[in-house]
């Protein structure tokens, strides 16, 4: 016995060698961890339970049967993050630079389907380069089964996505059906086709990092949700997202014990929205002081900052928070902010967070650019995603809500359940001195008159009253007592039930 307990404990030892000490040295030489060194620091301590350790692949193409490693590029298994169940896979670039053959999609595909079928996260962590060249159309068939699992399980578990080096060719879809993609700065990169490919058909001459580097996917292309400095923060970050995730689409939001009383007055809050109506303030003062303990979680911070997003706790249980920036645009409405809202929204509702909506919009952004990139059907997708959340949605709007935004932003014509709003909102078609210039363009060349119209138009409606006394607002509040009543109006609608109308799946305006 003594003997096969020898063996086993070799043929570990050579299987978490990877690709060998020296490709080891070379990949910390870069930065970076290796793949078990990354699961280790991501899971609870001792908690990891590796699956297909000795896994090989089975091509005998270009002399491939003469270089077989245990494991064949990825490590795949379950653990524990703050005690609960989570499954993953994390590219082992030390073997094969983590290139995705047959059998290393079939050890990705295993550990999908067993989060699938027990419901619970599954994290991958990306570190190579595309599909194994030699196995040809037998990888290229093991991206089609790994991206199908992803689609399957889309909205039923969370899927999160770590980009820590290399994710280029085939690699780059299967992140990109996942519900979040984080990444690591100046490591890690994301593209279809890299850039000797790109400079030999177009004769574009770009770098890695200019081409999909952190820096473009945050920021430009919004593919990417965050990126962070080095590999330990991503990992720590993305467990601290994890406490913030429901397990699956039936299991409710984690509650974590709370300190914050739930009844805490802001006064502060008083003071926040400035007597000009034209000068901004930021309303990520307005989440923190909100949340428990001010501890938010923000998605997608640094692309179309015009619009915020993010997960908080009111009472211990996950909320997701929307709100217009007054700081970047006035917190205008365009394309790649309605994009990003909707997004979110689209998620809360798959995995019943409920939806905070702070308002403070003057409306779409006008302008050819915004038309000819397609603000109609982008604005449309978030006005879709609002309309068809089910999940409870609470609005509190702050200050504007003009026009076709005031609808948009969760207000009760398109479903939320309690909307609120506080004195200094104004809810109207549009800004006083635009709507009076429009309705009496007789009187322009008076400025006097005009300069009382425009006062007629404050008094009217530069005031959420109007709205209220139709019932489209519940309750004009105060400031300060703005946690206090959400948190009452979330406990309120925890057991809300609401079905549509059955079909097959909407026609979101893609």
């Amino acid at each position: 016995m003594k003997d096969i307990v020898d063996q086993l404990e070799e043929r570990r030892a050579n299987a978490r060698l990877g690709g060998g000490q020296k490709r080891i040295d070379a990949q910390h030489t870069r930065g970076k961890l290796t793949a078990r060194e990354r699961i280790e620091l991501l899971l609870d301590e001792d908690s990891f339970e590796e699956f297909d350790m000795y896994v090989e692949h089975r091509c005998t193409d270009f002399g491939m049967e003469k270089s077989r490693i245990p494991g064949d590029g990825v490590v795949t298994g379950w653990g524990t993050i703050n005690g609960r169940v989570v499954y993953l896979f994390a590219k082992d670039f030390t073997v094969f630079g983590g290139s995705l053959s047959e059998t290393h999609a079939q050890k990705i595909v295993k550990i999908q389907e067993m989060a699938l079928r027990n419901r619970a996260p599954i994290i991958g962590v990306f570190d190579a380069g595309g599909a194994r060249i030699q196995e040809g159309v037998a990888a290229l068939g093991g991206y089609g089964e790994v991206f199908y699992r992803n689609v399957m399980s889309s909205g039923v578990i969370p899927q999160i996505s770590v980009i820590m080096g290399p994710c280029a060719g085939g690699d780059v879809y299967s992140p990109a059906m996942t519900d979040f993609i984080f990444m690591v700065r100046d490591s890690s990169y994301m593209f279809v086709t890299g850039p000797d490919v790109v400079k030999t058909v177009t004769n574009e001459e770009v770098t890695a990092e200019e081409l999909g580097g952190a820096s473009i996917h945050t920021a430009k292309s919004s593919i990417a949700d965050g990126a962070y400095e080095n590999d330990i923060e991503a990992l720590l970050q993305i467990r601290r997202l994890l406490d913030f995730l429901p397990s699956n689409n039936e299991s409710g939001v984690p509650t974590w014990p709370a300190h914050d009383k739930p009844d805490r007055v802001e006064k502060s809050l008083d003071t926040l929205v400035p007597d000009n109506p034209n000068k901004p303030y930021d309303i990520k003062e307005l989440i923190t002081k909100v949340v428990d303990e001010g501890d938010f979680f923000e998605i997608q911070e640094a692309f179309a900052g015009n619009i915020v997003t993010g997960f908080g706790r009111i009472e211990g249980s996950t909320v997701g928070f929307v709100a217009n920036q007054p700081l970047m645009l006035a917190g205008v409405l365009d394309s790649d902010a309605s994009r990003k809202g909707a997004r979110f929204v689209r998620f809360c509702d798959c995995f019943n967070i409920p939806i905070v909506t702070f308002v403070d919009v003057p409306g779409f952004l006008p302008g050819t650019a915004q038309e000819y990139g397609g603000l109609i059907k982008h604005g449309a997708k978030l006005l879709y995603a609002y309309s068809e959340a089910t999940v409870p949605k609470v609005t509190v709007i702050t200050r504007k809500a003009y026009g076709g935004a005031y609808d948009v932003m969760s207000s009760k014509h398109i479903g939320a359940d309690v909307n609120y709003a506080w004195p200094s909102a104004e809810i109207a078609v549009m800004g006083p001195k635009g709507a009076a210039e429009i309705l009496y363009r007789t009187e322009l060349g008076d400025k006097q008159k005009i300069a009382a119209r425009v006062k007629d138009y404050e008094d009217r409606f530069a005031n959420p009253f109007v709205a209220a006394e139709r019932g489209y607002i519940d309750e004009v509040i105060l400031p300060r007592n703005t946690r206090m009543r959400v948190a009452r109006t979330l406990n309120m609608l925890r057991s809300k039930h609401t079905e549509n109308p059955w079909k097959k799946h909407g026609n979101i305006p893609l």
